[in-house]
This record gives C-alpha cells, sequence and structure tokens, in this order.
C-alpha cells in the first residue's frame, strides 16, 4: 500500500487554518469521502449514502462541519448533524442507525487551536486502511459537483445524546446501580459535557460536574484526562468517593480515587481483567501497546493471564483483539476497549465497567491493584520535522545502545513518532527512577542534538 499522505494513526489532525486543517481541504475530503462511499453503496444497490457527523466544542468546530457537510452534499451523500457528541458515541449511533459512515470533527487531548477529521465505517469500527487509501487516491481527482437532482441534503439529530446516554446506561449491570456513591466528572470542557453527567446521575449517583462549561477555547485548558490536577483538587474539595476525567472527544479514561491516586489505562485494564476472571472464570489474553507498563504484564502474568503489546495507538490495540479473539485492552494514556461493550474505546463505559468491578469485588482500587508493582517510566517529546529521519542517526543509536546495555533487563527503551503530533516519544522504564530520568534525558539529548 501506497504512504498516506494525509491519513495518521487516528484520522486526519493539525492546526486549524494550515494544511490539511483548512476549509477549502476539508470540503474535498468531504466530497472525495462521499464519493468512495457512494461508489461502494452503488454495488450493493442500497439507497444513497448518508453519514452522521459529530464534532466536539472547538470553535472551529462549526467552520469545519459546515465544510465537511457542504463537500458530501456536493457528492450526492446525505448528512445528518448530531451536534457535539462523543467520539465513541458517533462510532455507537452510525452503527445504531444503520448509516453508510460517521465522521468525528475532533483533535482529541489536543488544544483547542487544533482539530482533526476521523471516519467511522457503517458498523462502528476505524475506516479500514485500504478505505483511507482510496480518499486519500480521490482527493488527486478534481471535485465535479453531482447534478442538482443528486445532491445530498441535511438535517440533525435531535435526539442523540439521549440515544447514547441510554445505550451507555445499559452496559452496567441491571442488578447495581450508584446510588449511595458521590462522584466528581471532569468532562475536559469537551464533547461529553452534555451527557457524561447525566449517565453517572440517571444511575444513581450525585454527581459533581466540572469542565462542563465550554466556549469553543477552553477544551482540554487545565482540565479532563491531560490535566488531572483538577480532578484530584475536586475530589478532595467535596470529599467524594471517585473522580472520573474523561477528555476532548471522551474516549478516553483516568479515575482517581478519594485519596487523591490516579489511575490510568494501564492499571484499569488490570482492574477490568480481574473482574472478567472472577465473572467468567477465566480471561485467555489482554492486548497493551509498547508503551504499558512492566509491571502490570508482570501482574497479569501472575494471573495466568497472556499481555500481548500492540503499537501504539488504539486502532492497532483493536487490530491485536481481533486477531486472537480477546475483547480487553488498553493503552496507559485512557484509552480501554471492551470488544463485548463497544466497537471502539469509550471513556464514559470504561468508567461503568471500573464502577461495576469495584462493586462486585467489595473492593477499593487501591485494594485491587495491591499486586501490581509499577515501574517507573520517564517520557520526553522532542520537537522534530514529520518525516524526519531519526532511526539511523549515529548519535541517537549510541545514545539508544548505551542505556539498553546499562539497564539490561531491569528496564525497557522505547523511541517512537507521534502519530498525531510532531514529536519523536523517548520512554525509558527501569526499576528505579533515577535511571529511567537519566536514561531518557540522555537520549532526548541525543535527539536534539542530532535536530539542532
Amino acid at each position: 500500500m501506497q504512504q498516506r499522505r494525509y491519513f495518521g494513526t487516528d484520522g486526519i489532525r493539525g492546526r486549524v487554518g494550515v494544511s490539511p486543517i483548512t476549509p477549502d481541504f476539508v470540503l474535498k475530503l468531504g466530497f472525495a469521502a462521499g464519493q468512495v462511499l457512494a461508489r461502494a453503496q452503488a454495488t450493493s444497490r442500497k439507497k444513497r449514502p448518508t453519514v452522521l457527523i459529530g464534532k466536539d466544542t472547538r470553535v472551529s468546530g462549526y467552520m469545519l462541519e459546515a465544510a465537511l457537510e457542504s463537500g458530501f452534499a456536493a457528492a450526492g451523500v446525505d448528512v445528518m448533524l448530531a451536534g457535539p457528541m462523543p467520539t465513541p458515541a458517533i462510532a455507537y449511533l452510525t452503527r445504531a442507525l444503520r448509516l453508510s459512515a460517521g465522521v468525528v470533527i475532533s483533535a482529541s487531548h489536543n488544544p483547542y487551536p487544533d482539530n482533526g477529521i476521523k471516519f467511522f465505517s457503517a458498523d462502528g469500527n476505524k475506516l479500514p486502511d485500504e478505505v483511507e487509501q482510496r480518499i486519500e487516491e480521490a482527493l488527486e481527482a478534481p471535485l465535479e459537483c453531482a447534478e442538482p437532482r443528486e445532491l445530498g441534503k441535511a438535517k440533525r439529530l435531535d435526539d442523540a445524546a439521549g440515544r447514547y446516554i441510554e445505550f451507555c446506561k445499559s452496559t452496567f449491570p441491571a442488578s447495581h446501580d450508584l446510588r449511595g456513591m458521590r462522584l466528581v466528572v471532569d468532562c475536559a470542557h469537551g464533547a461529553a459535557y452534555q451527557v457524561a453527567p447525566h449517565v453517572f446521575h440517571e444511575l444513581g449517583a450525585e454527581v459533581i460536574a466540572i469542565g462542563d462549561k465550554p466556549n469553543g477555547f477552553n477544551i482540554n485548558d487545565g482540565v479532563g484526562a491531560t490535566a488531572p490536577a483538577a480532578l484530584v483538587a475536586a475530589v478532595a474539595e467535596h470529599r467524594a468517593d471517585l473522580g472520573i476525567a474523561l477528555d476532548g472527544d471522551a474516549d478516553r479514561l483516568q479515575v482517581v480515587d478519594a485519596d487523591g491516586r490516579l489511575y490510568d489505562g494501564d492499571e484499569l485494564l488490570y482492574v477490568l481483567v480481574l473482574d472478567r476472571i472472577a465473572t467468567d472464570g477465566a480471561v485467555p489474553g489482554a492486548v497493551g501497546t509498547l508503551m504499558t507498563n512492566l509491571g502490570v504484564e508482570l501482574a497479569l502474568r501472575d494471573k495466568g493471564v497472556e499481555l500481548v503489546r500492540a503499537s501504539v495507538g488504539d486502532r492497532y490495540v483493536l487490530e491485536k483483539l481481533r486477531e486472537h479473539g480477546w475483547q480487553l485492552g488498553a493503552e496507559g494514556s485512557g484509552h480501554i476497549l471492551s470488544l463485548d461493550r463497544h466497537s471502539t474505546g469509550d471513556g464514559i463505559i470504561s468508567a461503568l465497567l471500573v464502577l461495576a468491578a469495584l462493586q462486585r469485588s467489595g473492593k477499593s482500587l487501591a485494594e485491587l491493584l495491591e499486586p501490581v508493582r509499577l515501574y517507573p517510566q520517564k517520557l520526553i517529546n522532542v520537537a522534530i520535522a514529520r518525516g524526519a529521519e531519526w532511526s539511523a542517526h549515529p548519535g541517537i543509536s549510541e545514545a539508544v545502545a548505551a542505556s539498553r546495555q546499562a539497564l539490561g533487563e531491569q528496564g525497557r527503551v522505547l523511541i517512537r513518532p507521534s502519530g498525531t503530533e510532531p514529536v519523536l516519544r523517548v520512554m525509558v522504564e527501569a526499576r528505579e527512577a533515577d535511571a529511567a530520568d537519566s536514561h531518557a534525558e540522555s537520549i532526548a539529548a541525543a535527539v536534539r542534538e542530532a535536530f539542532a
């Protein structure tokens, strides 16, 4: 397959106003995607394609939504507009309403000047690589508007929030509820602000919502899964039982307990595996990533559960789960997959699964995670130009080799380019925090020197 020009590991993303996140390109993207969908639908003799568009709360979402809608309409594709909704909600609604595709306008955990476009197929999964490739090829052709009688139409999906709230609630055990729990729910001023507090409240919890007043410019700004200090403070202030932090498009989850301890996706994966062992009797395996903490892998091994590592990115975790026929996978960043509940990572549903696990076990998160001894990790992001050739640079290679030799079997070194940002991620894991810090700094310095 050809090298993709626009699609990264999670759609197309960048700074608004800078190619490719410009209104003219996004219009053309909608047209190209519409053409690909129309051709596929024509061969199946179904009615004309219909696409659902959702977005997060960035001010640029208005502009990009209008551009996408115009592009799809020009290709003869009908559009349904959901407004601000979590990414996993669009995946669910696309499947539930039997639509041709879903599109989310979001840059997830990035700050508000960024935005992006990600697609879901009719079954609620991310588009296969070959379909993204066909869209990129269609982008090279001129935009030739459909005949007036064939133009697409658009309408609002007024009950999108209610449908999704009910779906989330359906994943929580009918024999349980959240009465007596006080929860702080941090919506990151993002896409979940209209739905997440209602889900937990309607299941019985007392909910204190924070990060629920988006203004177009404050998404992920000092709140949410990427800035959990606000949640830690709110849990302490309100003497809550737990805090739940989502990111801008609500597909990530971080949890804080009453003592202010933060739990990431690695730890929550372990909790969910333990719960499945208790309820189902056995779990053959789970999927993490190259970044998953070694302590989690060892603790799962002690429970007889194999951990398979995928490349970083929830789409790769999903691929590994399907390859092995397993259900549970996660990234430390908080993308958690439970394929018997949803086709994609969902922060709200993941939180409900954790709450159900706590109720069934009668234990706290700290108690459930006592067997896990996390290895200290140091992650440094070093800015480099996109496409910069770093892997064969002698200075970087020497620094990596020296660290690996020094750490031996007591640690790991991982270097990888980000799929969403122009940075090289340097991660070192070691038994001792000082060793992780010093080796990561040494390698990061070599990268900076190589591209100075």
